[in-house]
């Protein structure tokens, strides 16, 4: 099986990068552009049978505890729109785009594929931004119109791709901190860096195993 591990920076899969040898790995640079432009680069050159994208991440609710994995079941590029009368419109609120064309549905980058449901991992509403911060109004904002579990900066990038390609893909994120928090002492980095990466190999050699199974 063909497996692609995605990342935003070394630092996010460094253990996974020092013990594996067999995975591709892509560390693409921390935003969407970046990711955007080496995600495609990439699936032009190989076809893989699974993407996975792993980081970490900020959590909106306190439900969610510091250093816990999460995968992301749909996401959007939640900053993408104009800001007009101390509100946020969407480009689908403003008809610059349809909601349900593919491949949106309801506005969302939502994956479907069965591989997310085979992992007895947390599934949540992540959205992806250009700027993350302590801005609380904007916090509330995304609150209010997203009802969002966590934030990345290259999440909804991976779903729009693999989305287009037709390519199975899950976005693995482990909770470093809660939003708005810029506060670095309070941040569970190296935990949640941790926790990741035990994550991530569970899920490789989960379906590493079940594609050797099937070939038998």
């Amino acid at each position: 099986m063909q497996i692609l591990v995605m990342a935003a920076t070394e630092m996010e899969i460094a253990p996974f990068l020092s013990d594996n040898s067999s995975t591709d790995t892509l560390i693409t640079g921390v935003g969407a552009p970046d990711a955007i432009y080496h995600l495609l680069k990439r699936v032009h050159q190989i076809d893989y049978d699974i993407i996975i994208q792993a980081g970490i991440c900020g959590s909106f609710s306190t439900e969610n505890n510091l250093g816990d994995c999460v995968l992301v079941k749909q996401d959007v590029f939640a900053d993408l729109g104009i800001n007009e009368r101390n509100n946020f419109f969407s480009l689908f609120d403003i008809g610059f785009a349809a909601p349900d064309n593919f491949p949106y549905k309801k506005g969302w980058l939502i994956n479907e594929h069965a591989l997310i449901n085979e992992a007895p991992i947390k599934k949540v509403k992540g959205i992806t931004v250009n700027t993350v911060g302590e801005n609380k109004a904007q916090t509330d904002l995304f609150i209010e119109k997203y009802q969002p579990a966590i934030e990345s900066m290259e999440g909804a990038v991976l779903h729009y791709v693999c989305l287009q390609e037709n390519i199975p893909f899950l976005q693995l994120r482990s909770i470093s901190n809660f939003v708005g928090e810029r506060d670095k002492t309070k941040w569970k980095m190296k935990e949640a860096i941790h926790h990741l990466n035990i994550t991530l190999k569970q899920v490789i050699d989960q379906h590493t195993n079940c594609a050797f199974n099937a070939n038998q």
